[in-house]
């Protein structure tokens, strides 16, 4: 009987193993690729349709079995987040199993249609459309460049920011960017002494009256605050965007254009930011030697109040290794919020949970970033390897897991962010105690 039933199953596994594209591989590619991978967006090249991916067969099978694509970094954590890209066992298994079969291409009647994606604006129609005021050119070699460019909005009453939405014009030089909010007359004034500077890191500096809007890396996808949050957006303010611009070797000229989505009403709930380590590590005595493959620093923080986690992401240069943070409850239980195993500077997102998650008083928030300095690192931009110190440059480092949260009840957001600066004061005094030329960093940084 087990001769005949091992018979049957030999003979039926030919059949009942065949993967095809129209039946198999479609779905995934067109669920998980096709997005970037279409006239107009990022992608290099196009992943339409049969023709398209048999081409590239043997250059996605490689890709995303080392998990390079699709860029998506985050191991699965204790919660799941939304619009995961991440591809499951199951699916890189039929990836690798259609390559080996020889790609076919199955019934073409039996292939799914394309998502409907979204071409331009990608949250949608924005309530307002604005462009840079002047343009700025990113010359094809040298240093990393830090600069605020200004966009005017002549705003009659105060708005609330959902999402920003940024679409530069030169793509491929723009690393990241940060945005603000600063008084028309004040960011005038800055605009007017960086282009009267020849620093490439001039604008670095950030004003305590700024006002933090968000930002967005490469690899980011874009996302609209859930649940009714939103970020004030004073009137008589510009928008101030801090690029950090990566020369690539061909002269660019960048000049964004960008979308804004106004909540309808004020939120209910203020958002804030809790960053392990502090300031991306500058008062974690970050100094890494040549060949050292696994430097670490750890930050941890207790919460006050109850709060509710929104969102969560990371940052690093280009020998970053390791990201994590856990959360360890007031029972003992310690659950995963984020887990990156193999950072690369290349795709930086945001991670949004697909619910919020209560996190009670007296949680535990630990973190922990990991560099690899050593020639091993396919990353490392320098041949052979250098010392490297906590800095802006991407040859120099610096690294931090930032989670984005909102106090269970507003009334307890005072109590929340006097806790959080008076951690980053203690260990920004006993790291200057040690060595007191941080303080001319910190000053450069503030602008103070």
């Amino acid at each position: 009987m087990k001769l005949l039933i091992a018979l049957i199953a030999a003979a039926a596994s030919p059949l009942s193993a065949q993967i095809t594209f129209s039946n198999d591989v479609a779905p995934i590619i067109f669920n998980h690729c096709s997005g970037c991978h279409r006239p107009g967006e990022a992608a290099p090249f196009s992943l339409l349709n049969y023709s398209d991916v048999a081409k590239h067969g043997k250059l996605i099978a490689a890709v995303t079995a080392a998990r390079i694509m699709p860029p998506w970094k985050a191991e699965p954590a204790s919660y799941d987040y939304k619009d995961s890209r991440r591809l499951s066992d199951a699916e890189l298994n039929t990836l690798q199993t259609w390559i080996k079969q020889g790609m076919p291409q199955g019934d073409p009647a039996k292939t799914p249609a394309l998502p409907k994606f979204t071409d331009g604006w990608q949250l949608g129609t924005p309530d307002l459309v604005v462009k840079m005021d002047k343009s700025f050119t990113v010359p094809a070699e040298g240093a990393d460049i830090y600069r605020y460019l200004r966009i005017s909005l002549n705003l009659p009453e105060d708005k609330w920011v959902r999402a920003i939405e940024l679409r530069p014009s030169s793509r491929q030089v723009v690393h990241h960017v940060l945005y603000f909010a600063d008084s028309t007359e004040a960011a005038q004034k800055l605009e007017a002494e960086e282009e009267a500077s020849q620093s490439p890191t001039a604008g670095m500096k950030i004003s305590r009256d700024m006002v933090p809007l968000g930002g967005v890396a490469v690899g980011a996808q874009p996302h609209l605050l859930p649940g009714g949050l939103a970020l004030k957006l004073p009137k008589g303010t510009d928008l101030m965007f801090q690029y950090h611009f990566h020369p690539t070797g061909k002269e660019e000229t960048e000049q964004s254009t960008v979308g804004l989505y106004f909540a309808k009403e004020a939120p209910a709930h203020t958002l804030s930011s809790i960053q392990l380590p502090v300031a991306y590590g500058l008062f974690s005595a970050l100094n890494i030697a040549p060949g050292q493959k696994d430097f670490t620093v750890r930050d941890s923080f207790v919460l006050p109040v109850d709060v509710q986690a929104v969102s969560i992401g990371a940052h690093a240069h280009y020998i970053g290794k390791t990201m994590k943070m856990t959360a360890t409850f007031p029972d003992g239980a310690v659950k995963t919020l984020l887990d990156i195993k193999d950072w690369d500077f290349a795709w930086q997102d945001r991670y949004y949970f697909e619910n919020p998650i209560l996190l009670p008083k007296g949680t535990k928030l630990d973190s922990e970033v990991s560099w690899d300095n050593s020639a091993d690192n396919p990353k490392n931009p320098s041949r052979p390897p250098i010392q490297v110190v906590w800095g802006e440059q991407t040859k120099d480092e610096m690294g931090a897991v930032t989670l984005a949260v909102y106090p269970a009840a507003e009334s307890d957001l005072v109590t929340l962010q006097t806790t959080y600066r008076q951690h980053v004061r203690e260990l920004a005094r006993a790291r200057i105690l040690q060595d007191p030329s941080l303080m001319v960093k910190v000053r450069q940084l503030t602008g103070n």
